[in-house]
């Protein structure tokens, strides 16, 4: 294939609700460009991008593609996106290296909640963007609403380049009020013809270009200046203008295309070539230390892998932007999250599933490799000595929470392997294997996440597996002062065991006055791992138990802390004072004390009025105004407390505590309710007493499921 320097590679991923067409319009490209002989589509499952098995299943992306087309002189790389919420880690880790967007919206269904929370994104990267209305040959097509819903919600900075003449059923016309001209397609799309605008059509046209001409120079004196000197701006100044603009995320231009008929992704792709920014043109990529690294072939080899795929019989594949240098084959780089040295033995372009290996790529190109050996998704690989490291892709948080098994006995090792590869083939995978709850617990985005992943581990590592609800982190902790005593004594022939401790226990809580009676001789505040505090006294007078036996007996309190009488959750926040005790001169040693303190407090434990706590969560759920009253009820059925009302951007935020208990289920609940026109996000907040009897049921199925083990 040709080489292209780095001012002449354009990088461009397609975004969108799901199905608004992406795919289609990436096949329409590669046709269009003669990389493809005959356009694949979605129903007939052949198209370039939608190439994996679950992908044709189901007849949606699932999976962000790698392709590229060669346009008058132009390499784009396009990345196919898939436009559903549970695959947001594709779109975001496309978006780290992408240097355009273009956002796909059906003109049928006008601007569809898919495309809201990608601008989220598109805002934070800061990405410049392209809209593109889609399906305008369908039959209920309104461009005009479509248009107007997407300055509702993207802003006023939404600019058309092109409007359609005759949208819906006998669509084939755009009129381009940057070219100022009329585009005419034949019944099979492909190449327009060229003609002047009617007349008809000369006032609209004519206020939508001075619209343009207005919006391009309020972005730059130079130009504001020519323009109120001429009242006109030439098309390269226009051109150049736009380029700047969208640059600074200032402008978005908006074009009209029918990807299923192939009309208009010429003139886009033309746009591409000479509107959108090479990667040298955008702002120098920062390195975690915070110094600039300069998009240049002549720089210091840098890569950036922002994806990773596992392909069976195959090993793992690398993609990456070469940000800085030009990358060779037999290359030796160094990994600066790891460092191991790693040899590029090849360099790939990707297109679809096919794979052509190339000898070298430059700064701002995308390509792949195979069997990096320890190098992994936001990984920097550079030249030696130069110790740079690229900031990271920022994943999102999950949404939902699963326990995970194997359905069969000895298949443990085999998932848990299923699911390390998982994890470092999707970063909005987390696998915790919790000792607390004693369950795996596997975070993903959502349901559809969930079938994905659940679909890899049986047909791809062929273990069959099963979900469950996960158990709750409950903490215990005390309400009120307690004494007790334990006397250990085990008689054995030879030495035995002997020891007895008094122990008085409270709540603590910060700020609290010193044990009230008690001779104080010691203060020791452990800080707890699962949260709060244990605050240990040593009140021991006269000698009664050596202080050596002291860290025996803590450390007995600590081991019943991890097992609290209640639920078997974690103790915490309890202050604990040993005043007294009884010692043998053979006998006693640390085993002795150490049971004998682990007794003494559970006895004191139950009698200072247990209280179990449950994790308080800070949630925020965005939704459009009709919505509101739906999502406030659905939450107060969770137990929850409403705490205000903020808007956000153009939704509406609604703040609630929620037990963590209450939210299983949230992620499917709420995408049901709101026909997927909501989104949410959580946060531990803390702590909280559980009601009476809530406590009361749980401490009864713990007693029962003890029983039952028994």
């Amino acid at each position: 294939m040709a080489t292209f320097d780095t001012n002449h590679v354009k990088n461009i991923v397609l975004l969108g609700h799901a199905g608004s067409g992406k795919t289609t319009l990436a096949e329409c490209m590669l046709f269009e460009a003669g990389l493809i002989n005959r356009r694949g589509s979605v129903e007939e499952r052949n198209t370039v991008s939608d190439y994996h098995e679950l992908e044709q299943e189901r007849g949606n992306s699932i999976f962000s593609s790698l392709l590229h087309t060669e346009w008058r002189g132009y390499k784009i790389n396009i990345i196919d996106t898939p436009g559903y919420d549970d695959f947001v880690g594709e779109v975001v880790s496309a978006l780290r290296v992408a240097d355009t967007g273009v956002l796909l919206l059906n003109a049928t269904a006008g601007v569809e909640v898919g495309a809201d929370l990608i601008w989220d994104y598109t805002e934070q990267f800061t990405t410049p963007m392209i809209f593109a209305v889609n399906k305008l040959d369908e039959e209920n097509a309104n461009y005009d609403k479509t248009v107007a819903e997407a300055k509702t919600h993207f802003g006023a900075n939404v600019l058309p380049i092109q409007y359609p003449v005759n949208p819906g059923l006998g669509f084939n016309c755009i009129i381009d009020v940057l070219h100022m001209v009329m585009y005419c397609f034949k019944k099979e799309g492909g190449k327009p013809d060229k003609l002047p605008i009617p007349e008809a059509e000369k006032p609209r046209a004519d206020a939508l270009h001075k619209e343009l001409v207005e919006a391009v120079a309020s972005n730059d004196e130079a130009l504001m200046e020519k323009y109120f000197e001429q009242g006109e701006l030439a098309e390269e100044e226009l051109k150049a203008g736009i380029k700047k603009a969208m640059i600074h995320h200032d402008l978005f231009p908006l074009f009209c295309i029918s990807a299923k008929q192939d009309m208009g992704s010429g003139r886009l792709m033309g746009f591409i070539d000479v509107c959108c920014p090479s990667a040298n043109e955008m702002p120098p990529q920062l390195t975690k230390a915070g110094h600039e690294l300069a998009c240049s072939a002549n720089g210091p080899a840098c890569i950036f892998v922002f994806k990773t795929i596992s392909e069976p019989h195959v090993g793992e594949l690398s993609l990456f932007k070469v940000y800085s240098g030009t990358i060779k084959t037999g290359m030796e780089l160094v990994n600066e999250n790891t460092g191991v040295s790693e040899k590029i033995n090849q360099l790939l372009l990707i297109e679809g599933h096919n794979r052509t290996n190339v000898n070298e790529l430059v700064a701002g190109d995308i390509g792949a490799t195979l069997k990096l050996r320890n190098t992994h998704v936001n990984n920097t690989l550079h030249e030696k000595g130069k110790n740079l490291e690229l900031m990271p892709i920022a994943f999102p948080p999950s949404n939902l929470t699963v326990a995970i098994e194997a359905t069969k006995k000895g298949e443990e090792e085999k998932l848990a392997q299923a699911l390390h590869d998982i994890q470092q083939e999707d970063a909005t995978v987390q696998v915790e294997v919790s000792a607390e709850l004693k369950q795996t617990l596997l975070h993903c985005q959502g349901e559809l996440h969930l079938t994905v992943i659940k679909w890899k581990i049986e047909h791809i590592h062929k273990v069959d597996v099963k979900f469950s609800q996960p158990k709750i982190p409950y903490r215990e902790t005390i309400r009120k002062m307690a004494e007790a005593s334990y006397r250990h004594k085990k008689q054995s022939g030879g030495s035995g065991q002997f020891g007895e401790v008094f122990m008085r226990i409270e709540p603590w809580y910060e700020g609290m006055p010193e044990p009230n009676g008690l001779n104080v001789r010691g203060r020791d505040e452990y800080p707890l791992d699962w949260g709060g505090k244990l605050v240990f006294y040593n009140c021991i007078v006269g000698g009664a138990i050596e202080a050596r036996f002291l860290p025996s007996i803590l450390k007995g309190v600590m081991e019943k802390m991890q097992e609290g009488p209640l639920t078997g959750s974690y103790v915490r926040d309890v202050r604990v004072c040993v005043y007294d005790g009884k010692m043998h001169p053979v006998d006693s040693n640390d085993i002795s004390f150490k049971i004998a303190g682990l007794q003494a407090f559970r006895q004191a434990f139950q009698q200072a009025d247990p209280q179990l706590l449950e994790p308080i969560y800070k949630v925020e759920v965005l939704c459009d105004d009709e919505q509101t009253g739906a999502v406030m009820g659905d939450l107060q059925s969770r137990r929850a407390i409403v705490e205000g009302m903020d808007t956000e951007g153009h939704f509406q935020k609604i703040v609630a505590r929620v037990p963590l208990a209450e939210m299983y289920d949230y992620s499917s609940s709420l995408r049901s309710f709101t026909q997927g026109h909501a989104k949410f996000r959580m946060q531990f907040l803390e702590y909280a007493p559980v009601s009476y009897e809530l406590q009361r049921k749980l401490s009864e199925a713990y007693n029962k499921e003890v029983l039952e083990e028994v």
